[in-house]
């Protein structure tokens, strides 16, 4: 990972997350294209002038007016490349090397962000908006001191298993950004040491781990109680935010409350149907 702060050499060379060489002119940042939800929400929160693309998933801030270019997974390259930008966001995970290879190819400056803690989220984000010209807006100040005093991972108060898509099961491994979420809350991942960071599961397998708690994120997949495999039917069950667990940017300040409050009310849905 990168030094957390910001760098560059006297033509402007910055490192992303990958340690990719990314030439960005001092101040030269007028037009952004985001193809991350959280990084167009970061962005946007910061200095919303900037932005004049995003994908049609990026809801996030409410009202955000800009030209729409597809999918994560999916994104119009040629949408992308017809707007002009200075710089492109994306994450190692969310968007296909294909497509920022495409960019590339075609003179855009894409910048990519690979976070796997919640420490390297702040130090990513913080270099990310520097890349952008931006300073270090408060509302990550915030998040830093909210998430100051919170568990180290090696004490769990419980243990959880945490699917992320069904029909295959897959389910958080090691490595992620979320299971280090969980960790800071005091939820340890019983598939955490897995040599994969979603490996495939049966739902027999999630039992013989003998978890304490059943965790369904909204996203990727949006689980509800429907969802729950009937092996797990007697374990409590936590519906979790996605957008809180998963992203990094303005929704850090809020997930802390957000998360605690609906593993606190998973008690409520033990042996509901």
């Amino acid at each position: 990972m990168p030094p957390e702060t910001v760098g560059h050499n006297d033509e402007g060379v910055l490192l992303d997350d990958l340690g990719t060489l990314v030439a960005v002119l001092p101040g030269s940042v007028r037009r952004v294209v985001s193809l991350v939800p959280s990084l167009t929400e970061s962005v946007a929160e910061t200095s919303p002038g900037l932005l004049v693309g995003a994908t049609d998933w990026c809801a996030y801030p409410a009202g955000l007016e800009v030209v729409r270019v597809g999918g994560t997974k999916n994104p119009r390259v040629s949408d992308v490349i017809a707007l002009g930008p200075d710089l492109v966001l994306t994450n190692e995970e969310e968007n296909r090397r294909e497509d920022v290879g495409a960019l590339r190819a075609a003179g855009l400056v894409v910048w990519v962000t690979a976070p796997r803690t919640l420490a390297q989220a702040f130090g990513s984000l913080q270099r990310m908006l520097g890349a952008c010209g931006l300073e270090r807006p408060e509302w990550l100040d915030t998040a830093r001191r909210v998430w100051a005093n919170t568990y180290d991972g090696s004490r769990p108060w419980v243990t959880a298993v945490v699917p992320v898509w069904r029909r295959p099961w897959q389910v958080l491994g090691s490595d992620t950004f979320a299971g280090d979420m969980l960790a800071h809350l005091g939820v340890g991942n019983v598939f955490g040491r897995e040599a994969e960071r979603y490996p495939k599961v049966s739902p027999a397998l999630m039992r013989e781990r003998h978890p304490g708690l059943l965790v369904l994120p909204d996203e990727p997949f949006r689980f509800t109680l429907d969802d729950r495999p009937d092996e797990l039917a007697d374990i409590p069950v936590a519906l979790l935010s996605g957008r809180h667990l998963t992203w990094y940017g303005p929704s850090l300040v809020s997930a802390r409350s957000v998360l605690e409050q609906q593993l606190m009310d998973a008690h409520v849905l033990v042996g509901a149907r």
